[in-house]
């Protein structure tokens, strides 16, 4: 790939010239450089400053989209330029996803001898990091992502529920959310879908997680789940991950609770979208 393709993603991610210059072990005039002969190149101003801090532009953005498609694009080209290249995938997904639903997928893919599989779990914010780096060739993600930066399909459908204490007072009740304001919320981390979509949620309501009378942060969710069954407090999870042992009590709270997509996603101008279907097949 171009270098100052390179230089234009790295300034992209860190949205400083110096600290651009430490990564890539050039100097900032270098970098300066390289991206006002890209801006020559395009005829378009691609980053302006607001104030002290930089922006992309409208038209960066539209050539960092294709900047990091063309970053994959070579890396496949290289991979495909060998003289028997194996099959190989690198797949992202969220926690509930890659915990509780992809499993037969993953070992559909592996009765082949000769596949190979890199697979990480991790939030949506992380995922959709590394997607954007080249390091996967696409993710699975529960809750919201910016549908007209990548392509995608949907998986299917997820229940997404409240979990309580077997035999509580909340158990296959549905409820509103100010009945629930006065319980401990225990919740997953900032920057993953089940907690990005329940603050969602919550603010089209008027509220914040901060409005239950306390709150507990745990990023596994089997923890969550034996927490809740143990009488620690309530949770909202995906349906997949309440039907393992043990089985929490189940309860509604609409808008809070509902159905959600569970979608595919790679980058636009890549022909990832073919592995990702052919992956999750009869899924």
């Amino acid at each position: 790939m171009e270098r100052k393709l390179e230089t234009f993603l790295t300034l992209c991610e860190t949205l400083n010239y110096r600290r651009a210059g430490e990564r890539l072990h050039l100097t900032q005039p270098a970098v300066t450089k390289q991206i006002q002969a890209l801006e020559a190149e395009y005829g378009a101003v691609l980053f302006r400053y607001d104030g002290r801090r930089l922006h992309k532009t409208s038209k960066g953005e539209l050539l960092e989209l294709h900047a990091i498609a063309q970053r994959y694009n070579h890396q496949k080209l290289l991979q495909a330029m060998q003289s028997a290249p194996p099959v190989a995938l690198r797949i992202g997904a969220t926690k509930t996803i890659g915990d509780y639903i992809l499993g037969p997928a993953i070992r559909r893919f592996l009765d082949a001898p000769d596949h190979q599989l890199q697979f990480l779990v991790d939030n949506t914010a992380a995922l959709l990091r590394r997607l954007e780096q080249g390091e996967l060739d696409f993710v699975v993600l529960e809750g919201v992502f910016n549908k007209a930066r990548y392509d995608s399909f949907l998986l299917r459908n997820e229940p997404y529920i409240g979990i309580c204490p077997p035999g509580h007072p909340l158990d296959g009740q549905t409820v509103s959310p100010e009945a629930l304001l006065g319980q401990r919320l225990i919740l997953r981390e900032e920057g993953s879908g089940t907690r990005d979509l329940l603050e969602r949620s919550l603010a089209q309501c008027g509220y914040t997680v901060g409005a239950f009378s306390g709150t507990v942060c745990v990023s596994s969710f089997k923890i969550i789940r034996e927490l809740v069954c143990a009488g620690y407090g309530i949770s909202f999870v995906y349906a997949a991950v309440a039907a393992d042992l043990p089985a929490p009590g189940r309860f509604f709270c609409p808008p809070l609770t509902g159905s959600h997509e569970l979608n595919a996603v790679w980058l636009k101008g890549t022909d990832a979208g073919a592995l990702a279907r052919a992956f999750a097949a009869g899924l």
